[in-house]
């Protein structure tokens, strides 16, 4: 069966990219894709995180643009690590 889907050009030329490396067609992958979906969406007891956000207003101002290095640094001063 044919059928029209309008696919965003900047992620039909990744698609493009990636047929193209593995020798396969655009076609193809849009089939696996969806069957994977369907696949994953019929799995019994398939696992959801649930929503474990805080409110606030983000990282405190110290550390809102620190690297990831140094928040690790800063949670672990005074304990030994």
């Amino acid at each position: 069966m044919k059928t029209t889907v309008e696919i965003p050009n900047p992620l039909l030329a990744e698609v493009r990219k990636l047929a193209s490396r593995e020798g396969a067609t655009v076609r193809a992958l849009v089939e696996q894709g969806l069957r994977r979906i369907l696949a994953e969406s019929q799995k019994p007891g398939a696992f959801t995180l649930r929503k474990a956000s805080f409110k606030g207003k983000g990282l405190q101002p110290g550390v809102a643009h620190a690297s990831w290095e140094r928040i690790r640094e800063m949670a672990y001063e005074g304990r030994g690590g």
